[in-house]
């Protein structure tokens, strides 16, 4: 008998074994895991009762909050499908992945509400307006209040008949073509990512987990779901501010954190780092490009805390790779070796297959210099792009997904992240596509030809710079580029830096060389993205 790997089953799981322990701390509120079993019955009632079923979306927009944490198990009760949306959209943004997403239902934290107003008429298949509580933010006219919404639903348990292959989530990620990708994750890769977490984090009913990471992120890197079932507690904050997350790791006595380097950087800057009173084991997991060697050892020796490296992306769920230690490494070589393989991306997680290939799809030599391609295999890597099939054929190849990050392996099989394929940004955990950029510049009268690369930055990682030639009947300043731009896209996603030239570099066949802009800025680095 085959028996489905289904999310909800974690939560079944905590309920089952740690029924009368904190679940779940969001500021003054406390919850118990059998406390939230009923809040999530009630809320999968209160949704089936506005008619939302197997297969409908549900928008999320909000920071990290309890009520977050419970749509998504709420919704795969119906076997419905969570989108999650990042808080740091423009409106524009926002009706696009609403309506191509096809979303029923929209839940909105209140503080965030005037994002989506001037598009609200857009939103074309929304029915039901949810408002989550925020003091002193009113609940619009039309709009329900989360609390008024599920107040009066049952707490009976809601069965659907599901398999592991049925969508759980869409999440939109910034494309190459400039429009966000819907990656679909099913319940079966999510699944898979969340044991992979368990095994290398190391997740148990011991942990204390602070989500400084937001779970519009790939779900909170899935651990929402991998922590869940471990019967591990969540702490919920809704911004970052460095005192108060250190003032959290004290007082809850937080364990685990998943967070961007940045923010981990704003921490060792923090003044209050070198007086906190932390005494319990604290382990730290970074995602993205591999920090430099110093940052390692910065963080296990001023903070005391394990620092954890993992590479991956939403279309896997997200992790490929691990900075685990091999057990004969940690006996033979000297510190300063295992900081710097703390620093590469990794070997290779439970349950994930990782190639580096050069252009023939041959591996390439494990020498840690021959750069390739890095691609992987496994049951957590997404089912495809909504509604994008020509997007997904780009992409899963043979049933290998090809990341287009570049990358070289090592002897010992670790992979270290060198160079991005594709026109991405990545700046401080959020993508940014170039195209995007470059189409916001375009439309500036001024700019004739304009280009748009990553430039190291020392707090973000990594930051958009715009090349701009500059139409011959026309003149304007770096300043005037940049504020146009905030008027056009995201301010996190306008340039940080303009730079004006006669021409641009290209190819015989007329394509920009954006590795040619790229090199003055990256020459010291050696490598390519931060």
């Amino acid at each position: 008998m085959h028996v489905p790997f289904l999310l909800q089953d974690f939560l079944k799981r905590a309920v089952y074994h740690y029924p009368d322990k904190t679940a779940i701390v969001d500021g003054d509120r406390r919850f118990t895991y059998k406390e939230i079993e009923k809040r999530v019955n009630r809320l999968s009632n209160a949704l089936k009762e506005r008619g939302i079923e197997k297969g409908d979306r549900i928008a999320v927009l909000s920071p990290n909050r309890v009520e977050m944490f419970e749509t998504f198990y709420a919704a795969f009760q119906l076997g419905a499908v969570v989108v999650p949306l990042n808080t740091r959209l423009v409106p524009g943004d926002y009706d696009y992945i609403v309506n191509h997403s096809g979303a029923k239902l929209f839940m909105v934290d209140a503080e965030l509400i005037a994002l989506v107003k001037p598009v609200l008429a857009n939103l074309k298949n929304v029915e039901t307006y949810i408002s989550l509580p925020v003091a002193g933010y009113p609940v619009p006219e039309s709009w329900t209040s989360y609390d008024e919404f599920f107040e009066s639903a049952s707490d009976s348990p809601v069965y659907t008949t599901m398999d592991e292959s049925d969508m759980a989530t869409i999440l939109y990620t910034s494309g190459t073509t400039g429009r966000p990708k819907g990656v679909i994750q099913t319940h079966r890769s999510l699944y898979t990512n969340a044991i992979n977490t368990i095994i290398h984090v190391k997740a148990d009913d011991s942990d204390v987990l602070l989500h400084t990471l937001p779970m519009f992120h790939v779900n909170g890197w899935g651990t929402p779901f991998s922590f869940t079932g471990m019967g591990a507690a969540h702490v919920m904050i809704r911004k970052i501010i460095p005192a108060h997350i250190l003032e959290l790791i004290e007082q809850e006595g937080v364990t685990v954190a998943c967070m961007a380097p940045t923010v981990l950087n704003m921490i060792l800057h923090e003044p209050g780092a070198k007086t906190a009173q932390i005494e319990q084991d604290v382990r730290v997991v970074i995602a993205g490009s591999a920090p430099p060697p110093s940052f390692v050892r910065a963080v296990e020796k001023e903070l005391g805390w394990t620092f954890v490296q993992v590479y991956g992306m939403t279309e896997v769920s997200p992790f490929l790779t691990v900075s685990h230690i091999k057990h004969h490494i940690q006996k033979e070589a000297e510190e300063e070796r295992i900081h710097m393989l703390k620093a590469k991306a990794g070997i290779s997680m439970i349950n994930m297959e990782v190639r580096v290939v050069n252009e023939e799809g041959e591996d390439v030599t494990p020498n840690g210099q021959e750069t390739g391609e890095i691609i992987c295999r496994s049951n957590s890597v997404m089912e495809g792009y909504w509604q994008q099939p020509e997007e997904t054929a780009k992409s899963i190849v043979n049933g290998w997904y090809y990341t287009g990050d570049m990358g070289t392996i090592d002897e010992n099989g670790y992979i270290d992240v060198v160079d991005r394929k594709k026109d991405i940004i990545i700046s401080g955990g959020e993508n940014i596509s170039s195209i995007e950029i470059e189409g916001a510049l375009y439309e500036h009268p001024a700019i004739l030809e304009a280009a748009v690369v990553a430039i190291p930055h020392e707090k973000w990682g990594e930051v958009p710079h715009a090349v701009c030639v500059v139409h011959p009947e026309h003149t304007v300043t770096e300043e005037e580029v940049m504020a146009f731009c905030r008027g056009k896209i995201a301010h996190f996603k306008c340039p940080k830096s303009v730079q004006f030239v006669k021409e641009l570099p290209k190819t015989a066949s007329g394509k920009i060389q954006k590795v040619v802009l790229r090199e003055p800025f990256w020459k010291e680095a050696g490598r390519r993205v931060n």
